[in-house]
């Protein structure tokens, strides 16, 4: 079976060093408690090695399973100047795509926002350099070469005050036509502390800094109303659904079905979780039928369209080919599956045979801008067993480090 290479529209990379992580003392009851004594802490934890070796893994998983194509979300706070371009160089040995953003948050003090806003800027900038260099080329073929594009990376309302989204929204405003990706309303925390603080619900309040947009990714938006709805759609702003997250931090789940009724932009991410993207596609399918107690809610069609359709119209933002098709002119980022069907397959039913019967176990050969990255499944651009070996290293190191932040 021969398709476009998935593409994931929110993740983190550096989550893969939370697989297997004992956090002291009673489970998190919340998932304020979740970010304070997992992620907050894990963040801090890491230096340059830990954020290149964690890439290395997720990209490796994104390979295996096919996909091609990641808008990944980056923090790490003790180590924040330079930490792009060691996920965008292992991007590039790897052959991926990726749209890379660091995140800007008040919780490690004033230095550490303004050094956050520094890396996306940055970034961004080297990043324009590097197309406008292609751009001047004779050789049309060298577009395929464009791996890597940034946008501007903001935490959540919550960790945010209003000073440090002005100075956000004016660093991207002398960038100029650059979005930005940020959590929002992920949970009821979120809303509790914009209205308590700011007197407005959570999207209410970044749209009035100036945050929403054609080019912005809002990620989660599991606990907003139907004012804020409106508001995502009139922006015109991209809204990723991470149902497999959502789930296990409990925070509620997405009104999908009512956005893609209102004719929003809405699109699929993982939040770090594995990069079987075929996974994802399944919870999300799944989900909403439990959460609405009806069978009929979110048809296999629409997952598909939201994970294919929906996914490369917001990569043809920062792409200079289309993606997640097959069609002459478009990029060529393809996987071939193994799939051996026990039933018909047509053009009408492939939504429910990838939701039934494929997973990224079935994906065999991944090709990205026309190059091989994994042939009969053995891996063509990276060392999985050395990158597996070194990240056990790092990892424990890393984890190390988070136990005494934690205090054990």
């Amino acid at each position: 079976l021969l398709m476009p290479g998935n593409i994931c529209a929110h993740t983190h990379f550096y989550g893969a060093f939370a697989r297997g992580l004992y956090i002291p003392g009673p489970a998190p009851k919340d998932f304020p408690e979740i970010l304070r004594r997992l992620w907050w802490t894990l963040d801090r934890a890491l230096d340059d090695d830990g954020v290149l070796s964690s890439a290395l893994v997720c990209l490796v998983d994104a390979i295996r399973n096919g996909t091609t194509t990641l808008f990944d979300h980056h923090a790490s706070p003790a180590h924040i100047d330079g930490s792009l371009d060691i996920i965008a160089g292992a991007v590039e040995a790897a052959g991926l795509r990726a749209v890379l953003c660091y995140e800007v948050t008040d919780r490690n003090g004033p230095a550490g926002a303004a050094a956050g806003i520094a890396e996306n800027v940055r970034f961004i900038k080297a990043q324009r350099a590097r197309r406008a260099r292609w751009l001047r080329t004779d050789r049309p073929e060298q577009g395929e070469a464009v791996l890597l594009s940034g946008l501007f990376g903001l935490h959540a309302s919550l960790s945010l005050s209003d000073e440090t989204l002005a100075q956000c929204v004016a660093a991207a405003e002398a960038l100029g036509e650059v979005g930005f990706h940020i959590h929002a309303a992920e949970g009821p925390a979120d809303q509790e502390d914009s209205l308590a603080r700011y007197g407005l619900r959570t999207i209410d309040r970044l749209r009035a800094c100036g945050v929403l947009g054609p080019r912005s990714i809002v990620a989660h938006v599991t606990a907003i109303d139907g004012w804020e709805m409106a508001s995502l759609r009139k922006s015109g702003s991209w809204v990723t659904h991470q149902p497999r997250s959502n789930m296990n931090n409990a925070v509620g789940v997405a009104d999908v079905p009512a956005m893609l009724r209102g004719g929003m932009s809405v699109l699929l991410g993982n939040d770090g979780f594995s990069n079987d993207m075929f996974a994802e596609m399944k919870t999300a399918y799944l989900l909403h039928k439990v959460w609405r107690n009806d069978p009929r809610a979110m048809p296999g069609n629409q997952v598909i369209d939201m994970a294919y359709r929906h996914n490369a119209r917001l990569a043809a933002q920062h792409f200079p080919r289309p993606l997640g098709e097959i069609s002459v002119g478009a990029a060529a980022d393809l996987i071939l599956l193994d799939y051996c069907p026990t039933t018909p397959l047509t053009a009408d039913n492939l939504p429910w045979h990838l939701l039934f019967g494929v997973s990224g176990s079935h994906v065999t050969h991944t090709m990205v801008a026309g190059k091989w990255l994994m042939k009969e499944r053995a891996l063509l651009t990276l060392d999985e067993a050395a990158i597996a070996a070194h990240s056990r290293e790092v990892a424990g190191a890393t984890w190390a480090r988070f136990w005494e932040m934690s205090g054990e």
